[in-house]
């Protein structure tokens, strides 16, 4: 795989470590391909992360966030080794674990399982004082005011 030489940006950005250090991880981990799973654009600020979790009930599977990493789990129960003799057998049902990293105020709100597909929604919510302002110019001795204008 091509690696990026990324010094020319630490010279001209501050405070993006976290970003450089995302980069160099994806570039020297190799992507999990089980199980499958698709992520959507439901709306402006709206996601949905639906994964094929065939063969897993509701109690099999954990959802966790943890600061902005989502990590969903799946891990069947233990029990007695069937004496199913397979001819064939193409449907996994092995532990897994999936992670996600989340971009600032992505929230979870929640998850629901239906036909072998667990759906997750996610929002951004940006918190008022991270919303775009704007500042009145006046003349003279007045004071300025602030007032919160409505993110785009």
């Amino acid at each position: 795989m091509t690696m990026f030489d990324l010094t020319p940006l630490y010279r001209s950005t501050v405070g993006f470590d976290r970003l450089a250090r995302m980069f160099d991880e994806a570039a020297s981990v190799e992507a999990p391909t089980y199980p499958p799973y698709n992520i959507e654009r439901v709306g402006e600020d709206e996601y949905r992360i639906t994964m094929a979790v065939a063969g897993f009930s509701a109690n099999d599977i954990a959802i966790e966030v943890k600061g902005n990493a989502l990590t969903i789990t799946g891990k069947k129960p233990e029990s007695a080794p069937a004496k199913t003799e397979y001819l064939h057998q193409g449907i996994a049902a092995r532990a897994f674990e999936r992670r996600f990293q989340l971009a600032d105020h992505v929230e979870v709100q929640g998850a629901a399982m239906d036909n072998g597909l667990l759906h997750l929604s996610l929002k951004r919510t940006i918190p008022e004082a991270l919303k775009p302002r704007s500042i009145a110019i006046t003349s003279g001795s007045e004071p300025a005011q602030i007032e919160a204008r409505k993110a785009a």
